[in-house]
C-alpha cells in the first residue's frame, strides 16, 4: 500500500509539473505572438504616419522649404535599415515638431481647402505611432521578463530566440497637437 501511495504521489506530481511547463510554453508562445503583432502595429502606425507627412508635404498648402523638409526626413525614414530605424523616426519625429510648431501653422493650413481634414490625419497618425510604440515596448518588457525566468531558461521554452529589444523614439507630438 505504501509504494502504490508514493507512485500515485509521484506520478500526480510528475503529471502537475508538466501541465505547468506546458502552461509556461504555452503563455511563452503567445507572448511571442502579442509581440509579433505589436510590432506589425507599430510598423503601420509609422508608416502611416510617414504617408501623412509625404501627403502634407506634396499637398502644396505649405511654403517650398518646409515641404521640401518634411519630404526628405519622411522618405529618410522609410528608405533606412533596421539599424538606422529609430534614429530617422525621431528625426522625422523632431522635423515635423518644427514644422508644426511654427508660428500660425494650424490655423493657416486650416484656412485651405482640404488643410483640416489633413491636419486631422496627421493629428491621428501622430497619435497611433506614440500609443503603438507604447504598446510594442509593454510587450517587450512582458515577453522579456517571461523569457528570465529559470524555467524559461533551464528548459529553453523560447527556443533560440533572442531577447526583444525595444523601440525608442523621439515620438512626442507637436506642442500644438498635445495641447488640442
Amino acid at each position: 500500500m505504501t509504494s502504490t501511495m508514493v507512485v500515485l504521489i509521484a506520478g500526480i506530481v510528475v503529471v502537475l509539473m508538466a501541465v505547468y511547463v506546458s502552461w509556461r510554453a504555452g503563455r511563452l508562445d503567445r507572448l511571442h505572438i502579442r509581440l509579433e503583432l505589436a510590432r506589425e502595429s507599430l510598423d503601420a502606425a509609422l508608416m502611416r504616419r510617414r504617408a501623412v507627412v509625404l501627403e502634407l508635404a506634396g499637398s502644396r498648402l505649405l511654403d517650398p522649404a518646409t515641404s521640401l523638409v518634411l519630404a526628405a526626413a519622411a522618405h529618410e525614414a522609410r528608405i533606412t535599415g533596421p539599424e538606422e530605424r529609430e534614429h530617422a523616426e525621431s528625426d522625422l519625429s523632431r522635423t515635423l515638431r518644427a514644422a508644426v510648431d511654427q508660428e500660425r501653422f494650424r490655423e493657416k493650413l486650416s484656412e485651405s481647402p482640404g488643410g483640416r481634414d489633413l491636419l486631422e490625419e496627421l493629428d491621428t497618425a501622430v497619435a497611433k505611432v506614440v500609443y503603438s510604440r507604447r504598446f510594442y515596448n509593454n510587450a517587450v518588457a512582458v515577453t522579456r521578463t517571461a523569457q528570465r525566468r529559470w524555467l524559461a531558461r533551464t528548459l529553453r521554452l523560447a527556443g533560440h530566440t533572442e531577447y526583444p529589444d525595444f523601440f525608442e523614439i523621439d515620438d512626442n507630438p507637436p506642442a500644438t497637437m498635445a495641447t488640442e
